[in-house]
């Protein structure tokens, strides 16, 4: 396995580090993107957790690669706020146009290049989905009609066998969102394209043990790392 560490928008003031983390073998190509939104803390912890394990060996990509950026927003992130512009309406929406930020913009071009199987971007968001289907807290989101919907739905099931409060359970979403990296990349790319969201009213350390459980439920379904 080799870690490589990079830049996006390295010629900008928003400039931001992410690792290119390959196997050995052949295999998937997997973007994970965290802190789009500068105070999506949660994101962004599990994130880092997740690249300090395979820094330090915990965990090892067999097979593929996986383009792992942390923290995506810094200049949100530094100020813990949701940023302006809100990057998650900047991702281009057809082909043909093309991104309305530095920051999305040189990772939509990245992605272009390397053409990920899957696409997982994690947020935080209001209330709890299982109470009030109305709020995006405690859900994985994908496109209508996506290939990734079967492993949603067993991702969901898995985190939800180990949660004993209904009320905290996950829930499926099947939703479009114009400009986001999710969009972009399952329209465009015709990626496995999945949105993560917990919710804000729960404790941190719980929200990063749920983001972190699920991104290791995912990297298992897109077989970058053995179950």
């Amino acid at each position: 396995m080799k870690i490589s560490e990079q830049m996006l928008a390295s010629h900008t003031r928003y400039k931001t580090s992410y690792s290119m983390i390959k196997g050995k073998n052949p295999g998937p190509t997997v973007f994970l993107t965290a802190g789009v939104h500068g105070n999506e803390v949660a994101s962004i912890r599990a994130a880092e957790q997740w690249l300090k394990k395979f820094r330090q060996g915990d965990f090892v990509i067999s097979r593929g690669k996986l383009i792992l950026v942390p923290i995506f927003n810094m200049a949100a992130y530094k100020k813990r706020t949701r940023g302006k512009p809100d990057l998650n309406r900047t991702f281009p929406k057809s082909s043909g146009n093309t991104a309305g930020h530095p920051l999305s913009k040189d990772l939509f071009e990245l992605a272009e290049k390397l053409r990920p199987d899957w696409y997982i971007d994690l947020h935080e968001a209001n209330g709890l989905s299982s109470v009030n289907p109305k709020r995006l807290g405690q859900t994985l989101i994908t496109n209508p009609g996506s290939k990734a919907i079967p492993a949603v739905r067993r991702i969901v099931s898995k985190m939800n066998g180990s949660i004993p409060d209904s009320a905290k359970h996950f829930t499926v979403r099947l939703k479009q969102k114009e400009g986001s990296g999710r969009t972009a990349a399952s329209r465009l790319l015709h990626a496995k394209a999945i949105t993560v969201e917990t919710c804000w009213s729960l404790p941190l350390t719980k929200r990063i043990d749920y983001q972190s459980r699920i991104i290791h439920y995912l990297l298992e379904e897109a077989r970058l790392i053995d179950r």
